[in-house]
């Protein structure tokens, strides 16, 4: 079994077609029996994503609803969650000293940078960071991360 964490630009991919969804979507589907992990902020980012898409006629109301209870559901049933903390935002505080991050970027990364010190400690190349951002994947192997890009599949 793998663990990823996925950050949103990834994680919409399983909702939303577009490049890289058939291989996220292989990626999370439960009987790979993959551990898909996420930042507390990504429900928040992925409303507004959603929410932009139904504004500029991309989703009409129907789509925008059968998204939103699939994402609902499997945020309550399959996603292992990251919580935001003082630890986690005192470890972002210091991302955006060392690098070029957006604020909502550093919490995605510090709290990918939370579970994967869990894993070098057993199997380091069993955990995957994922995210669509190439800017956000470059710094997270400066953080010798493992990293995906959805965007090559």
């Amino acid at each position: 079994m793998k663990t990823y964490f996925f950050d949103t630009s990834a994680l919409v991919k399983r909702y939303i077609t577009e490049i890289g969804s058939q291989w996220v979507r292989t990626l999370d589907d439960l009987q790979a029996g993959n551990k898909i992990i996420v930042a507390r902020i990504t429900w928040v980012e992925m409303l507004s994503a959603f929410s932009r898409l139904k504004r500029e006629s991309v989703l009409d109301t129907a789509d925008f609803n059968t998204v939103l209870q699939a994402f609902e559901y499997d945020w309550d049933t399959q996603y292992q969650i990251v919580e935001f903390d003082k630890s986690l935002a005192e470890q972002a505080g210091e991302l955006v000293k060392r690098h070029p991050l957006r604020a909502y970027d550093s919490v995605q990364l510090a709290s990918a940078l939370k579970i994967y010190q869990i894993h070098t400690q057993v199997a380091s190349e069993l955990f995957t960071f994922v995210s669509a951002d190439d800017r956000l994947l470059n710094i997270a192997k400066l953080e010798n991360m493992q990293v995906e890009n959805p965007l090559e599949h």
